[in-house]
């Protein structure tokens, strides 16, 4: 099927329609199904199933049962499954792009992207899975001590649009290396390339029922998940007020989390930056996947006397970037839903009410060859006070924010001055100013001289109402153990 036969409404063969429990699709308790949308067109594309707490109930029982297995399997063999796996998912990285890119809408070279991305998420973790070992601790003689990590159990993984596949590979590959089972409830508006990973993972060789995905809402589905006693921790992405109600709702079991809960991250850029490298940094940071990244760099905090040359260059950069369907791999793709482009829309709007310069952009559109699709031009807005609900929260669409810093002290401060704590970025030729800064702006991961630098090695996670653990790296996989200490007398 060529990509015109997609864009012309034919079906997309061989997606799922069913959820994946105990290492096969399976229909759902209820007969209820749900229509999934192609932002580029505003129009469904395929249907999937809505699930219920009795479907949900029987993916945690599936993986309860396989955790007693898939624990005792041997670091090595559990790594080399992990391996199996990357390579199958290289290996139909153009079917799972192209399905990522009808369902959340981004360009297909970043949904290929994020394709590549997954498959090192298993490969890093296949070779970090027999690699995982405790401590001894100096007892006085006649003791040993020491410490091991045990996986932690079931762990539900609830996966957001904007990233699907990726997401859900930074969380099930490291919970599957240290030894546990896995639910994963992917988002209502992107249900496919979960279910395709699920099945790809079994093609691997792993056991039935150590990763299952129950497919439906929040509400049938995504609350049933958190409140089951089976689960022993739950992974979540998305946004603070729902990662308040999971946290609620997880109390009542002692169910451990890990929140990432999304960001209004700044851009800093000193007077003494590349300032081609900044310009690029800063589009890509905010003009990435259509601004729905949670780390976006959505503020510009740039120093008084670059300012001016600056924006005028960034503005007319952003008035060169392409828009289309994803497919057709624009610079800029569709959001993803109807109901986001209003809320993205009512940002915009409020900051006119309140007399906010719009430099440029700033209105819904379409896609210009068709006319059809749910679009939002790229926007940026001239310089905000700290307490503009612009500064504040995060619009998660293609909007930049400017803050003008007299210097760098007072980049800081702005950076600082913001209730999210995800990452931030900087730009400067002076690397004592970037290990000053990188020291004092509080957020989980500073990115210098290259926004979105580094990979699945780094440890990512927020700080503030931006969440708490770590996801990537070893952190990650130490995420999803818990530590066992022994002292043992020694002497007869």
């Amino acid at each position: 099927m060529t990509v015109e036969d997609i864009l012309a409404g034919k079906a997309v063969p061989a997606l799922p329609k069913g959820h994946f429990i105990d290492g096969e699709v399976v229909a759902g308790f209820e007969a209820s199904s749900m229509e999934s949308f192609d932002p580029g067109r505003a129009e469904a594309f395929a249907s999937f199933t809505n699930g219920s707490a009795e479907d949900v109930g029987r993916a945690v029982a599936s993986a309860r049962t396989a955790f007693e297995t898939w624990r005792k399997t041997p670091a090595a063999e559990r790594g080399a499954i992990l391996q199996a796996a990357a390579g199958l998912i290289r290996g139909n990285a153009e079917r799972l792009a192209v399905v990522e890119c009808l369902d959340c809408g981004k360009p297909l070279n970043e949904a290929l992207a994020d394709v590549r991305g997954a498959a090192r998420s298993f490969e890093y973790y296949a070779g970090a899975s027999d690699k995982l070992q405790g401590d001894t601790f100096p007892l006085p003689h006649g003791y040993l001590g020491y410490s091991l990590y045990e996986p932690i159990g079931v762990t539900a993984h609830i996966i957001p649009w904007n990233f699907p596949i990726s997401t859900a590979a930074r969380g099930i590959a490291p919970a599957l290396a240290a030894g546990c089972s896995v639910v994963a409830k992917p988002a209502e508006q992107t249900p496919f390339t979960a279910l395709l990973l699920a099945e790809l993972l079994v093609e691997a060789g792993l056991p039935p029922g150590v990763c299952n995905v129950v497919t439906g809402t929040g509400m049938d589905v995504g609350a049933p998940l958190v409140t089951q006693s089976g689960v022993d921790q739950v992974t979540f992405t998305g946004s603070v007020e729902t990662g308040k109600h999971v946290m609620r709702s997880a109390a009542d079991n002692v169910t451990r989390l890990v929140l990432e809960l999304g960001g209004k991250s700044p851009v800093v850029v000193l007077d003494d930056c590349d300032e081609e490298r900044a310009l690029d940094g800063v589009l890509g940071a905010i003009f990435e996947n259509a601004g729905q990244v949670c780390s976006a760099g959505s503020r510009l905090v740039i120093e008084r006397g670059i300012h001016d040359r600056f924006v005028e260059k960034l503005i007319g950069r952003t008035k060169t970037l392409t828009m289309g369907h994803g497919l057709r791999d624009p610079q800029l793709g569709p959001v993803n839903s109807a109901a986001h482009l209003e809320r993205i829309a009512g940002f915009v709007d409020r900051a006119r009410e309140r007399g906010a310069e719009i430099l440029t952009g700033g209105s819904v559109t379409v896609d210009p060859e068709t006319g059809k699709g749910w679009f939002f031009e790229p926007t940026i807005v001239a310089d905000r006070p700290s307490h503009d609900e612009l500064v504040q929260e995060e619009v998660f669409g293609p909007v930049l924010t400017i803050q003008i810093a007299e210097d760098a002290e007072d980049a800081v401060a702005l950076a600082n001055d913001c209730q999210y704590g995800l990452v931030a970025g900087i730009y400067t030729s002076n690397i004592s100013s970037a290990l000053e800064m990188a020291r004092d702006v509080d957020a989980g991961q500073i990115y210098v001289n290259e926004y979105f630098a580094g990979g699945i090695e780094v440890p990512f996670g927020g700080n503030k109402r931006s969440g708490f653990g770590r996801e990537k790296g070893l952190e990650g996989l130490r995420s999803y153990c818990k530590l066992k200490s022994v002292a043992v007398r020694v002497e007869s």
